[in-house]
């Protein structure tokens, strides 16, 4: 299959993408790792007028930690995200998300602000942003705005950004005194996954103080786990406790139904992620 025609345009900086942006509106998408976006073209089901490439434009890279986040560019890719000594060192549950995506090849070429503005619910990044509690931010010509993960990802591949807007980066709040966790379960490495869970927990005196869990696979967005996190406040996370929490969010997470995995069978590895994670998490404090 080829794609159908379109006008390519190749910028070479941030400035030359927001004007395009700002005339040129809903005529344009914007080209970033293309992982997503160059199969659905050429199989026709994406047809952009204007394409531009972002490959080029200086300044959309890079990981750092600010005012106790941590900032990665929309352009950095899944690859670096994984590795980079930031970001194992501040958010390792992070860097273990971006090492499920696909395969090495495509983990190459992926971005961060590609994967999460592309918000395919079966993706290991938003989901992680979710738990974290995580924000984008947007650039115009109009001026910059910070956005929350739950304003930004509306539903399947829908996201509230304005036509004239781009994302310049992604930021994880980074948690002291919190651990965080990623797993999933998909029918081979670099498939997408059945079922995943990003947990976070903070523990004192033994006792749960806060905690954290979202579901990704299971529905069109990030399902927060609010009833899980509720029931352990306030206990103890022993063993019995982890398997109530598993059992809790079976009941509380409302899974698809698809050819890949029946809606009970989802809900079943939701709540054994649950229970593995949090298992994991409390023989890494000790």
């Amino acid at each position: 299959m080829r794609p159908g025609a379109f006008r390519y345009l190749a910028a070479t900086s941030l400035d030359e993408v927001l004007e395009n942006l700002s005339e040129l509106g809903d005529e344009v998408t914007l080209l970033a790792g293309g992982q997503s976006l160059i199969p659905l073209m050429n199989l026709r089901l994406a047809r952009p007028e204007v394409l531009v490439d972002l490959n080029r434009v200086p300044g959309l890279a890079g990981i750092d930690l600010v005012d106790g986040e941590l900032r990665i560019g929309a352009m950095v890719r899944a690859a670096d995200v994984a590795s980079d000594p930031i970001v194992t060192g501040s958010l390792p549950a992070l860097a273990r998300a971006a090492a499920f995506i696909g395969h090495p090849q495509i983990r190459n070429r992926t971005t961060i602000g590609g994967n999460i503005s592309h918000a395919d619910p079966s993706s290991e990044l938003p989901g992680v942003l979710a738990a974290f509690e995580g924000s984008v931010t947007l650039k115009s010509l109009r001026g910059e705005r910070r956005v929350g993960w739950d304003e930004f990802i509306v539903s399947t591949f829908t996201n509230s950004r304005e036509a004239d807007e781009l994302v310049v980066d992604v930021r994880f709040p980074v948690r002291p005194g919190w651990s965080f966790a990623y797993d999933e379960v998909a029918p081979r490495h670099g498939d997408y996954p059945l079922a995943g869970i990003c947990a976070g927990v903070q523990i004192s005196d033994g006792i749960v103080r806060g905690m954290r869990l979202v579901a990704v696979g299971v529905s069109d967005r990030p399902v927060v786990l609010t009833g899980v996190a509720q029931f352990a406040l306030g206990r103890e996370l022993d063993a019995a406790t982890i398997k109530e929490l598993g059992k809790v969010g079976r009941e509380e997470v409302s899974a698809n139904d698809d050819a890949h995995a029946s809606s009970e069978y989802r809900k079943w590895l939701v709540g054994t992620l649950i229970n593995r994670i949090l298992g994991n998490l409390v023989l890494e404090q000790r």
